[in-house]
C-alpha cells in the first residue's frame, strides 16, 4: 500500500482509505515480528482481568485513586492515575457519558492509557506513544494528506471524545479506529526505525520520551492484545483523550463529581420517588 493511502474501513460507511499512522506502521512490519495480529478496535469477547497493568505503575503520576469506590464512582485498584484522570473516569461513570459500553481514557500528560469496562471498573493501564507534536487539534484535512507532508509541528494527538471500533487494514491488520477524519488509530507499538527506540521510549520510567508518532497512540503488544482487543471485540466504545493545552472540564462539559453530590443528595431528598432525575441529565 503507498504511504500516502488510507486503510479499508470495515464500518458500515464501506471502503476507505487512510494513510497517516498506517502507513507507518505497515513500513515498519518487518521490523517487528511480534505484530501479526492487527490495528482497529470493538468489545465482548474474554472478559479481561480486573486491575491488571501492561507495564509498571507510572511513578511520577500525582495521585492513587481509592481501591474502593462508592457508587458513581470509576474504581482504580492499585494503579496509580493523575488528577484529570480521575476526574475523567469518575465524571463518565457518574453521568453516563460512554452509554453503557467500555471505554479507555488517554493522559497525554503523562503517555499513560486507562482501559475501564463499561461499569467504570479499571482492566488495565500501560504507558503509550503518542503524536511528535504537542496540542489538542488536528490540522484540518490532514487524515487526507501523505505522511511526507505532515510536518512536525503537525502531529498532534487531539484531545476530545470518540466513538471507537475495531477494522482491520487491506493487510487484515487489526486496529482500534479512534478519529476516522484524522486518521488517528490505537494500535500496537511497532519497532519503527532504529533511530526512533520506540520500545525503550515505552519502557522508560519518564513520559518525557513519548513523543514520537505522527498522532497515532501506540501501545505494548501483550496490552493490545490481551486487553484492549477483547474489550472492543463485538461493540463499540469510548476513548477520551485528555487535553494538554485546555481544561478536561472545557473539553468534554464534565463536572466534579464530589463537588456534585451534596447537590444531589439534596435533590434526591426533595424528590424520593425520582432519585434518577438529579443525575442523568
Amino acid at each position: 500500500m503507498h504511504p500516502g493511502q488510507r486503510a479499508t474501513d470495515r464500518r458500515p460507511s464501506g471502503l476507505r482509505q487512510t494513510g497517516l499512522c498506517l502507513a507507518l506502521l505497515f513500513t515498519s512490519l518487518a521490523y517487528h515480528p511480534a505484530f501479526a495480529g492487527g490495528e482497529l478496535g470493538q468489545q465482548s469477547g474474554p472478559a479481561p482481568v480486573s486491575g491488571i497493568s501492561a507495564d509498571a505503575a507510572m511513578a511520577s503520576a500525582p495521585a492513587r485513586a481509592p481501591i474502593h469506590s462508592p457508587p458513581g464512582r470509576a474504581y482504580f485498584g492499585q494503579e496509580r492515575a493523575s488528577p484529570e484522570a480521575i476526574h475523567i473516569a469518575d465524571w463518565v461513570v457518574d453521568s453516563a457519558d460512554n452509554q453503557g459500553m467500555p471505554f479507555m481514557i488517554v493522559d497525554k500528560v503523562h503517555a499513560r492509557v486507562l482501559l475501564f469496562d463499561a461499569a467504570g471498573r479499571l482492566q488495565g493501564a500501560a504507558s503509550a506513544l503518542l503524536g511528535l507534536a504537542r496540542g489538542d487539534d488536528s490540522v484540518p484535512g490532514i487524515g487526507e494528506r501523505k505522511m511526507s507532508t505532515i510536518r512536525p509541528e503537525e502531529r498532534t494527538t487531539p484531545a476530545g471524545r470518540f466513538v471507537s471500533s475495531l477494522a482491520r487494514d487491506v493487510h487484515g491488520q487489526e486496529m482500534l479506529w479512534v478519529d476516522y477524519d484524522t486518521a488517528i488509530s490505537l494500535h500496537r507499538a511497532v519497532k519503527g526505525t532504529p533511530g526512533e527506540r520506540r520500545a525503550q521510549r515505552l519502557d522508560s520510567p519518564t513520559s518525557d520520551d513519548n513523543r514520537i508518532s505522527y498522532g497515532c497512540i501506540n501501545v505494548p503488544v501483550k496490552f493490545y492484545d490481551k486487553l484492549v482487543s477483547p474489550a472492543f471485540t463485538g461493540t463499540n466504545g469510548v476513548v477520551y483523550i485528555l487535553p494538554e493545552t485546555r481544561s478536561a472540564r472545557e473539553v468534554f462539559g464534565s463536572y466534579d463529581v464530589l463537588e456534585r453530590a451534596p447537590q444531589v443528595a439534596r435533590q434526591q431528598a426533595a424528590n424520593p420517588t425520582d432519585s434518577s432525575a438529579a443525575i442523568r441529565k
